[in-house]
Parts: C-alpha cells; sequence; structure tokens
C-alpha cells in the first residue's frame, strides 16, 4: 500500500486541478469512489484518477523512438544521396573491360563505349482496349469520391433501410457470380477444353459452401444485427461532423508515396555502387560486377525504414481520426472546435511522434514475425519444436495486439506516453466491465459486405455499358474486375475510417462511463447495449501491465 500511495501522490502532482492548463486526469469525486460498478473489490477504487480529453499543452513522448526513428530516416536518405553521388557509371558494361596480367586487374577498353546500338522493338499493343481501360478506370476514381459521401450520407440517415437492403445481397450476388461462371464455361468451348466439367461442379460447390459459411454467419449474428445498426449509425454521424479527415488521410497516403519515390531512387543507384574484379575459372580469367561491402547493409537500412514509415502512417491516420473524433465527443454542440483535425495533426506530428512510432515499429515487427511464421509453417509444419515455436510467438503476437488495440486510440485523447496508455486503457476498460480485445466485429463484416455489393453492381454496370458501347469482346470481363478492385479499395479505406471512428467512440464512451458523465447521449443509448466482459482479467496480460 505504501507503493500505491507513492504512485497516488506521483499522479496527483502531475495532474492537479489547481493546473492553470485543463487538466487530464482529475480527482474522482466522492460519488465516484462509492459507486458499486468497479470490478476489482481487492483493488483500492483511490488509485484511479478520473480522465478526461486533455485540450491543453501536452509534453513530448516517447522522446527515445522519435529519435530513433529520425536517425533511420536521416541515415537512409545520407547513404542514399552518397550513393548517387559515389556511383560507378561503368555498372552494366562487363563486355568493356578485359583483365590486365600486368596489373592484375581488371581495366576498361579505350574503344569500348556503353550506348547499346541495337533498336529496342515496343511489342503493339490493343489500342482499344487500353483506351477503354483507361477511361473506365478514369470514370471510376471520379464517381468513388461522390459514391463514398452518399455511402455515408445513407448511412448516418437510412442506416437500418441500407443493411436490411444490402443483407439479402451478400447471398444472392455470390449465388449470381457463381452460376453466371458455370454457365459461361460451360458453354464456351475453350473454357470446356481447359476446365474438364468434374472440376467445374468441384469449383461450384466449393463456392456454394462458402456461402453456405456466409449465410449460417448471418443466421448466427441475427440477434446482433440491431445493435450493430446503431453502432454504424452513431460511426456515420460522428464521421459526418469531421468530413475534412477524407482530404487529410488521403494527403498523409500521398505524402508516404512522395516520401518513398527518393528511397526507392537511391536503393536503385546503391546497386551502381562497387567496381570489376577479375575472377579465375579453369585458369582463365574473367572480369565480373562486385558490389561495395556496404551496399547490402543499406538496402536492409532502407527497407526497414520503409516499412517502419508504413506502419507509422498507418498510426498517424488512427491517432488523427481517434484525435478528431474524441473532440467532438467531449465538446457540447454548440461549442464543437473548429480545428480539431489540424489540432490533432499537430499533436501527430508534434507532442506524441514518438509515441506514434513506437506503436508502429511494434505493429511492423509483429507483421514481419507473423509472416515468418506462417511461412515456416507452411514449409516444413512437422516437428514438436516447431509446433512449440510456433505457439510461443502466436502467443507474443496476441499478446502485443491486445495491449495495442485501443492505445493509440487512448494516446490521441489524453496525450499520454505508450505504454501509459496501453496500461491505462486496459485498466478503465477492465473497471468498466468492457472488452480490452473488440467493440463489435459484425459493424466490420456488414460494412465489408455492403462494400462487397456496391462494387458489384458497380462493376455489373460497368461490363454492361462497355457491351454496348465498345467491342471489346471478353475483354470487358477483364475492365470491368478492374473497375471493381479500384472501387472496392476506395470503399475499404471508408470502411476503415468508419471502423476507427467506432474503436474511438468505444474509449470515450467508457471514459463517460468511468466519470460517470454523459457527453453524448446518443452514444450512450447504444453502446450501453454491448455485452459486457466475460473475464475481468486476462490470464496474459495483467502481469506484464502490472510490471
Amino acid at each position: 500500500m505504501a507503493a500505491d500511495d507513492g504512485d497516488n501522490t506521483k499522479f496527483s502532482a502531475i495532474y492537479d486541478s489547481s493546473s492553470p492548463s485543463q487538466p487530464l486526469l482529475s480527482k474522482p469525486s466522492t460519488s465516484a469512489l462509492g459507486s458499486p460498478r468497479r470490478s476489482d473489490p481487492e483493488s483500492d477504487p483511490t488509485q484511479f484518477l478520473q480522465i478526461s480529453y486533455n485540450f491543453g499543452p501536452r509534453p513530448f513522448k516517447d522522446i527515445p523512438f522519435l529519435l530513433l526513428f529520425n536517425l533511420f530516416v536521416l541515415s537512409t536518405f545520407g547513404f542514399g544521396i552518397f550513393s548517387v553521388f559515389h556511383r560507378n557509371s561503368d555498372y552494366g558494361s562487363s563486355s568493356s573491360f578485359t583483365y590486365d596480367l600486368s596489373s592484375s586487374s581488371c581495366v576498361k577498353n579505350s574503344t569500348s563505349t556503353n550506348w547499346a546500338s541495337s533498336s529496342v522493338m515496343i511489342p503493339s499493343s490493343d489500342s482499344v482496349f487500353e483506351k477503354d481501360l483507361i477511361w473506365s478506370l478514369v470514370v471510376t476514381l471520379i464517381l468513388s469520391v461522390p459514391l463514398c459521401f452518399l455511402v455515408l450520407v445513407l448511412l448516418k440517415h437510412y442506416t437500418k433501410q441500407i443493411v436490411y437492403a444490402c443483407l439479402p445481397l451478400f447471398v444472392a450476388f455470390p449465388i449470381f457470380f457463381n452460376v453466371y461462371w458455370f454457365v459461361a464455361c460451360t458453354l464456351s468451348s475453350s473454357c470446356s477444353d481447359v476446365l474438364p466439367l468434374a472440376y467445374r461442379i468441384l469449383v461450384l460447390v466449393f463456392v456454394f459452401l462458402i456461402i453456405g459459411i456466409i449465410v449460417w454467419i448471418q443466421v448466427a449474428n441475427w440477434h446482433r444485427i440491431e445493435l450493430t445498426i446503431h453502432i454504424i449509425g452513431v460511426a456515420s454521424d460522428a464521421l459526418s461532423k469531421n468530413l475534412k479527415l477524407f482530404l487529410v488521410l488521403p494527403l498523409l497516403t500521398l505524402g508516404l508515396v512522395v516520401y518513398y519515390a527518393p528511397i526507392v531512387v537511391f536503393l536503385v543507384f546503391a546497386r551502381f555502387n562497387g567496381k570489376f574484379v577479375p575472377r579465375e575459372s579453369d585458369g582463365e580469367y574473367s572480369c565480373e560486377w562486385k558490389q561495395d561491402s556496404w551496399v547490402p547493409a543499406y538496402f536492409a537500412l532502407a527497407i526497414v525504414t520503409m516499412l517502419w514509415s508504413l506502419a507509422v502512417m498507418v498510426e498517424m491516420q488512427v491517432y488523427v481520426i481517434s484525435g478528431a473524433i474524441s473532440q467532438w465527443y467531449f465538446s457540447k454542440e454548440d461549442s464543437m472546435p473548429k480545428k480539431c483535425i489540424r489540432t490533432s495533426l499537430r499533436n501527430a506530428f508534434g507532442q506524441s511522434f514518438g509515441t506514434i512510432c513506437l506503436s508502429g515499429i511494434l505493429i511492423a515487427v509483429v507483421r514481419v514475425v507473423r509472416a515468418i511464421v506462417d511461412n515456416a509453417r507452411e514449409e516444413n509444419p512437422q516437428g514438436i519444436v516447431n509446433l512449440v515455436l510456433r505457439c510461443c510467438a502466436s502467443a507474443l503476437l496476441g499478446a502485443i495486439d491486445y495491449l495495442n488495440k485501443f492505445t493509440i486510440n487512448f494516446a490521441a485523447i489524453t496525450g499520454e506516453a505508450y505504454c501509459t496508455s496501453a496500461k491505462m486503457t486496459y485498466e478503465l476498460l477492465r473497471r468498466n466491465l468492457l472488452s480490452a480485445v473488440f467493440v463489435e466485429t459484425v459493424s466490420t463484416r456488414i460494412l465489408t459486405g455492403i462494400v462487397f455489393v456496391l462494387s458489384s453492381a458497380y462493376a455489373v454496370a460497368t461490363w454492361a455499358v462497355l457491351r454496348g458501347v465498345s467491342n471489346l469482346g471478353k475483354d470487358s470481363y477483364l475492365v470491368a474486375v478492374l473497375a471493381w478492385l479500384v472501387l472496392i479499395v476506395i470503399l475499404a479505406f471508408l470502411v476503415n475510417v468508419l471502423d476507427n471512428v467506432i474503436d474511438t467512440i468505444y474509449v470515450c464512451y467508457a471514459i463517460d462511463r468511468d466519470k460517470g458523465d454523459v457527453c453524448k447521449q446518443e452514444v450512450h443509448e447504444v453502446y450501453v447495449h454491448l455485452p459486457i466482459s466475460r473475464s475481468n482479467r486476462s490470464p496474459l496480460i495483467p502481469n506484464a501491465l502490472n510490471a
């Protein structure tokens, strides 16, 4: 208890309500301390401090990871610039070098030239197919923007109608496509020759089994449809209050592409750093290209930097979404901050950038290790040692995912460091009997199904238009599929944003519930119906959090 009292004294000193800035954490009131909803009777309720959005200035957090990320970036660009100016212009011209016996080295022939005189033959292509493909993709990109806003408006005002209208189509569209391809392939002699009848029937039955699984999932989760509809409606309403996110988030992705461009150029020029060295084979000497010893290390550095930067960009988007939505949640209807997205961007690129870097490297490591484990399972599935290692790796990766689920959302709200946010988020959800693993998985499945239905309908319309106005023939199927891919990727971006909004509102609702406050009545009316956590503690996480 002495240690707990010391911790309480420290937190009270940091988050004193007498501070001139608006406090992040304030001491709980007497009524809150006596609340019966504390889930752990053995814990002292006075150790919990009420959490609120930090509108005031925030200190820099996780500075070591901020400096480490900047070191990786500066090193990648520094050595990349060196590789450009230090490149060997003779790369690729091995025929111009011969072995000199007197100097025991490779020398360049004075009469050689680096330019090849042979002409390059450019294969001819179908100009009609290229023109129709380009126009179809351009029109899809143009229409995707108003379509995203239309879907958001419909989900906000007509959520129930949209969901119930799309639920039968989740099954109808796959059945239609499955029967259509089977009939079309049977009637086509070329397809029938490539795919015999037995294989066609096997694929047909397999797809119908998948459709049966989809039907079973719908039936099993039917009792949660109404709750999911309300959750999607609340998230759509919150996102409609922050429409500038649809401009900021794509710009962040575009910024990553621009940031990647010079690194890719550096990787190309890094291959030009080296020299021709003699090589003996059967008593004869020839000249071969040998890269400088630092080039492989630079490739590893650049690849790690690119992976880390990608993960940072993903976490940056989550942080910006969480910051903007949480400001909307904790503000009154008539006093919503006008620069909430700008504030979130400033915090993301400023005081919390180290936290985002730490979360990004953890996610990148988890993804890489999980890919290695999956690859090892496919290559060598046998052996008790491999089985034990895979189980340990899966448990560790699952624990990291468990801790990282709502950490960035909480950090965007409070401005705390990564480890502090992970611990406080877990404790916040645990003592309010809320799940620290997921909010509502059915909402993601329904949104994904809606995206699939809309994209499929658009692909069918694209194919019908191409069949009517052009003579592409079978190539019209390929153009329609590519248009379907483009639209489904763009609409999947909308689904990802809505998922992050749902998670952020979930954390905000937990903060409200912890304080006994109600900032958004419409949110409480929906989220109060979420099932409570079935276990107060996880068997893996608490010891790690309390360490």
